[in-house]
């Protein structure tokens, strides 16, 4: 079980979550999150998805992000997509556990 924390920052509305996948190519997801259009996004979606389909698509598609352009509110710079898709990359290795940051200067 691969096992992430994203702080998108201002909003303040931390996600947790937790990917798990028995042969790398599905992934079951357990996120937990404060948003509310986060947690309607992975209620209507469901936690399992093909690992390929989620996490080696071209950015900005894919189940989790074509979801989000049809039903979040407008803020493009939210993190916590990309969290949860590196969360399950790792877990499927399909890429490194390796933290990633923006910092303001």
């Amino acid at each position: 079980m691969t096992k992430v924390t994203i702080n998108p920052g201002i909003c303040g509305f931390i996600t947790k979550v937790e990917a798990s996948s028995r042969d790398g190519e599905e992934v079951t997801l357990k996120v937990a999150s404060d948003c509310e259009a986060v947690q309607k996004m992975m209620k209507e979606l469901g936690d399992t998805f093909d690992a390929f389909e989620l996490c080696l698509t071209k950015p900005g598609n894919g189940p989790l992000f074509g979801f989000a352009s049809q039903h979040f509110p407008v803020h493009a710079a939210c993190p916590v997509i990309a969290g949860i898709i590196k969360c399950a990359e790792a877990e499927c290795q399909l890429a490194l556990p390796r933290n990633s940051e923006i910092i303001f200067e």
